[in-house]
């Protein structure tokens, strides 16, 4: 009986250490930009390589809402 309660102690544990500092928030959008052929999408991460940040932080995959600081 004594392991098990080790072994729930342990995951108990783990799930609040690694709980502690998360917000549930989802993760800002930004305007990319090619640096091929200069076009621009809205992404939460780069596209590739030859992607650079163009604008944002927004708030929605159109990247029409910029967030709120």
């Amino acid at each position: 009986m004594t392991s098990i309660k080790g072994v729930v102690l342990a995951i108990a544990l783990l799930l609040l250490v690694s709980a502690n500092g998360q917000t549930g928030e989802p993760a800002p959008w930004y305007k990319w930009k090619s640096r091929v052929n200069n076009q621009i999408v809205c992404s939460q991460t780069a596209p590739g390589d030859n992607w650079e940040r163009e604008s944002g932080p927004y708030t929605d995959s159109h990247c029409d809402t910029l967030v709120n600081k």
